[in-house]
């Protein structure tokens, strides 16, 4: 063995060295695998002029290949790696009965999901497609040195679903800290996990347990959500605080000076005209708690529509807050999903026009004559709802559609507007570095 290679069976002995291991685990966690580069690639963001960083550029022009480095194949496994550290120790690990024993079970089931997560992501990212024979990704349930091959993705998903359902029996149902996963972060993690299996079925019934345990924020609250002054309808999320390494999300769409110094700040990834063409800007909350159109920019020859979703109220550090990883607002829109898919199309209406009436002053109830006719309006309201919380590129890719840049958006894209599923780029490459080290690893196509 390596000389400095710690044995798990002696760095946990204990229940509160089982924590700190989780904790571990939890910190390889970040934000660039749902965020950064699905952001980057879609038609979320236009690039200005005014950034001169370079940061993100070839990934938002669609110039990557094999050697591209994405950095969600090696944070989702150094987290699994982390929690299978643990996990292989946890069961010998002595507990006093009581608090000490529940709460050891509790972080089994943590692990367990955090596991599930963890290549739920990976799949997300790196799967050749997410039908069932598509290639999907190693899952590794053991801390070692190896060359595993690629599962399919319904064998991948198989997995997944398995270890949520052993978290969620060990996770108490009144553990509520949403900074860690909780018995109802496994059910949105399950909820998730079945719209892309088109499990729709497990879909609504997931979906539906959040729903009925944390309902949707007033439209009066939905922006202190964003701005760090209260959790609202956040189920899990990722905490962050001023000594974390890691750039305040924030950081990337423009300089935490902006609501300071508007004129004076640089962009570095705007909003769409796209995207913001889509919201009733007078009307839903949702637009003026994401996005901000500063007329004194354009006037000044910069791009005025500004992301202030990561931003915050602290004069002190604006840009860092908390990334949420799940809502009730999302639990809405893949129920109503479920329930088109099912030609069940009057819940699926009841779930669109109650997430509107909630973000939407003086909505009206609509009616929709067809299943295309909704399906169409809920990838409009996921759009819209989940926009830079890094679901944009993997929904494009269910729904086996293009993505696309309007004229006014693509002005520094070099002719990235069009990128139809058949292009290698519309898939990540797996890295070649991973490539190099594993004989048994086989690209994704294209590349």
């Amino acid at each position: 063995m390596p000389t400095d290679d710690i044995d798990p069976s002696k760095a946990f002995q204990n229940v509160k060295d089982v924590n700190a291991g989780l904790l571990g685990a939890y910190n390889a966690l970040n934000y660039y695998s749902s965020i950064f580069y699905t952001t980057r690639i879609t038609d979320e963001v236009m690039l200005p002029s005014e950034n001169s960083t370079g940061s993100g550029v070839a990934t938002y022009r669609w110039q990557y290949d094999g050697a591209f480095q994405h950095d969600a194949w090696y944070d989702n496994y150094r987290a699994i790696d982390r929690a299978n550290r643990v996990l292989s120790v946890i069961d010998e690990i002595p507990a006093k009965p009581g608090e000490e024993t529940t709460l050891k079970t509790q972080y089994k089931g943590e692990l367990l999901a955090l596991r599930a997560y963890c290549h739920f992501e990976l799949i997300r990212n790196f799967a050749s497609g997410y039908s069932p024979d598509s290639m999907g990704v190693p899952y590794m349930e053991k801390s070692e040195i190896s060359q595993p091959f690629r599962l399919t993705f319904s064998e991948t998903m198989a997995k997944i679903n398995a270890d949520l359902v052993a978290a969620k029996a060990l996770i108490p149902a009144d553990f509520d800290d949403n900074t860690r996963i909780t018995r109802l972060a496994v059910s949105a993690i399950q909820a998730r996990a079945a719209l892309y299996e088109k499990n729709w079925d497990n879909a609504i019934a997931y979906a539906t347990e959040v729903i009925n345990g944390l309902p949707l924020v007033s439209r009066a609250n939905f922006p202190d959500m964003w701005h760090e002054e209260a959790d609202g309808e956040v189920i899990w999320k990722l905490k962050r605080v001023d000594s974390d390494e890691e750039t305040p999300l924030g950081n990337l769409y423009t300089q935490a000076s902006f609501l300071d110094n508007p004129a004076g700040s640089r962009v570095y990834y705007a909003a769409s005209y796209e995207l913001t063409n889509l919201f009733d800007q007078v009307n839903d909350i949702r637009f003026s708690s994401y996005i901000v159109i500063d007329p004194g920019r354009q006037v000044a020859g910069k791009t005025p529509n500004v992301v202030i979703k990561y931003m915050n109220n602290d004069a002190d550090n604006r840009n860092l807050v908390d990334i949420k990883l799940y809502r009730t607002g999302e639990m809405y829109l893949i129920r109503s999903e479920a329930y088109a898919e099912k030609n069940e199309l009057t819940e699926a209406a009841d779930d669109l026009n109650d997430l509107r009436a909630a973000r939407i002053s003086g909505y009206v109830d609509q009616s929709f004559g067809s299943k295309a006719a909704i399906i169409e309006a809920l990838q409009m309201e996921r759009f819209k709802e989940l926009a830079y919380e890094g679901h944009r590129h993997h929904d494009l890719r269910r729904w086996n559609l293009p993505i696309t840049r309007l004229p006014e958006d693509a002005v520094n894209a070099l002719g990235a507007v069009l990128m139809p599923p058949t292009k290698a780029q519309y898939i990540w490459p797996i890295p070649n570095s991973e490539l190099r080290a594993n004989k048994n690893l086989k690209q994704n196509p294209g590349y």
